[in-house]
């Protein structure tokens, strides 16, 4: 079906209004305010679809506009004090800060809501001119005449569950550009497509994961410690899986719980949604939380790869920012500076692109900066962290990672740079060859049932839409992950999107509930087939964070 939209064009297009997006489109209108830039933004309002820890490195601030404070930025809780600990079942083991490499440090950070800090640079980004249209999901690239990306396709509304238009169908708008940001955050669907396209993870290694799941709790005043940062790691994931867990004191008698599941785990059986509420009741994490109450959840992947799995980040008509990348530093578990830098380093690229008349094309200045400049020099000294966790387990990685870390920070390492190999998916196990791993129930107090948890997080969307969670062969869970996985989607999914339905004297049954997503992409990554692919639903549907 052929369908006519309007049209409008810009100087620069930008796809997600996350740290990256958002900076890109601040520095283009600093440097000249008659740029045109429009940010595009999936999400019911900008900050709707932003999860983070977060500890905040202000470096990617401070070079973008080093007045934040007097503008108000929403950093208002320094790290006063950063606890590491190693837990066992019932006890914990502090791993003191003095052999920790310089990097470690979390002095001079902030503990922040980066919903919060999106929504105050989207502020800032609007002051200057930019033009930010929420809950416009960009659903389709435009390819010009010569195979470059010329522009995307947002806001359209109205389609019937088979994809056919409804009653109420609106087609959408064109939206055109000079250049094309894809600031999708992880796995992002159109980013997706640019890098199979153009083979931009070409001689890469292939990218690597963790879930991370998040509540915020009101806690007793009593146990409260404004700018502690505490991290752990060991139980309860132990040999099962990579992970560990963050709790952040932020202002108000709030915290920020959180714990990651590196999803390279092997065994199919592992539930990493249940691992982060066993989690909750260790004693130390227990006695914290007890007269508390959770009031916000909320889950995403986060890439791991680091520098070795960074695709090419430039295509003919664009580039990939920030988390479409991959540019997190996996020990400091902080991305968004880098996200930041990416954005300020690719408007740059473009506006002098633009300047000399370009258009269409590839912009290498962006890839040179990233890669030579002060995200590249982040990731070069952790790029052994995660490789060598996979590889060789908690205690030997703390180890050699450390020392690898400590070498790098005087230039050099002994072990040049390691490879991850099999990705996420493929690292899956087959269930005959794992236990099964059985998990206490939830109490209600300190752990939940996964549906109860999705209600914090403002979940919603249109029910008389196509399905985003799309199944490139309906056959394959029921036909080969069941019997090879025992169906892992029913597991790795923290919010209870899928379940196999049993009934007596019927065979077992595949069902999506795509309502409760929270667009973390988790299925996207860890099917063991790769038969999900996550598309973008409609625009404004998703969760709504508050301040995560």
């Amino acid at each position: 079906m052929l369908v006519e939209r309007e049209a409008m064009e810009y100087d620069v297009v930008i796809v997600g209004a996350g740290p990256a997006g958002l900076s890109a489109a601040i520095r283009l209108k600093q440097l000249d305010a008659d740029v045109n830039v429009v940010v595009l933004e999936k999400g019911s309002e900008v900050g709707a679809h932003i999860l983070s820890g977060a500890v905040l490195d202000p470096c990617g601030l401070d070079a973008l506009m080093p007045d934040w404070k007097e503008k108000g930025a929403p950093l208002n809780v320094p790290v006063k004090k950063d606890n590491f600990y190693v837990l066992g079942e019932a006890g914990k083991l502090r791993v003191p800060n003095w052999p920790m490499p310089p990097l470690m440090n979390n002095h001079g950070n902030y503990i922040v809501s980066m919903a919060n800090v999106c929504r105050w640079m989207a502020e800032q980004a609007e002051e200057l001119g930019v033009e930010i249209f929420p809950g416009m999901s960009c659903s389709e690239l435009i390819y010009g005449e010569n195979g470059e990306v010329k522009g995307v396709v947002a806001g359209e509304f109205g389609k019937n569950p088979d994809g056919t238009p409804g009653d109420g169908y609106e087609p959408g708008m064109e939206l055109l550009g000079k250049y094309v940001f894809l600031s999708e955050g992880v796995r992002g669907s159109l980013s997706k497509e640019v890098i199979a396209k153009y083979d931009l993870s070409a001689g890469k290694e292939p990218q690597k994961f963790g879930l991370g799941m998040k509540e915020i709790w009101e806690i007793d005043p009593a146990k409260h410690s404004e700018g502690t940062v505490s991290h752990t790691m060991g139980w309860p994931l132990g040999g099962n899986a990579g992970g560990g867990s963050f709790i952040y004191h932020m202002e108000n008698n709030q915290i920020f719980i959180g714990f990651v599941v590196h999803l390279n785990y092997k065994n199919p059986h592992l539930f990493p949604y249940m691992e982060f509420q066993r989690f909750k009741h260790h004693p130390m994490v227990a006695k914290l939380l007890e007269g508390g109450k959770r009031v916000a959840y909320g889950a995403r992947a986060i890439s791991e790869g680091g520098i070795q799995s960074m695709p090419k980040m430039t295509f003919p008509g664009g580039a990939l920012l920030g988390c479409s990348v991959g540019m997190v530093n996996v020990p400091r578990i902080k991305g968004n500076h880098n996200a930041m830098l990416s954005g300020k380093a690719a408007a740059e690229a473009a506006f002098a692109a633009i300047q000399a008349g370009r258009s269409g094309d590839e912009l290498p200045d962006y890839e040179a900066d990233v890669r030579g400049g002060a995200i590249g020099k982040d990731l070069k000294k952790v790029r052994n962290v995660k490789p060598l966790w996979s590889k060789f387990g908690l205690m030997p990685s703390l180890a050699v990672g450390g020392f690898d870390m400590w070498t790098n920070t005087f230039g050099f390492s002994l072990l040049g740079t390691l490879k991850h190999g099999k990705t996420d998916a493929a690292a899956t196990g087959l269930a005959a060859d794992y236990k099964v791993i059985e998990y206490p129930k939830p109490d209600g107090k300190l752990s939940f049932d996964r549906l109860t948890n999705v209600s914090f997080s403002m979940t919603n969307h249109e029910e008389n839409q196509p399905c985003h969670l799309q199944l490139k062969d309906s056959s394959v869970p029921i036909g080969v992950n069941l019997p090879k996985f025992d169906e892992p989607a029913q597991r790795y999914c923290p919010a209870g999107v899928y379940e196999v339905v049993r009934e007596e004297g019927k065979d077992p049954r595949f069902v999506i509930n795509f309502q409760n997503c929270v667009h973390c992409k988790t299925c996207d990554i860890k099917d063991p087939s790769q038969n999900i692919n996550w598309v973008t639903p409609q625009g404004g549907d998703g969760p709504n964070y508050p301040n995560m």
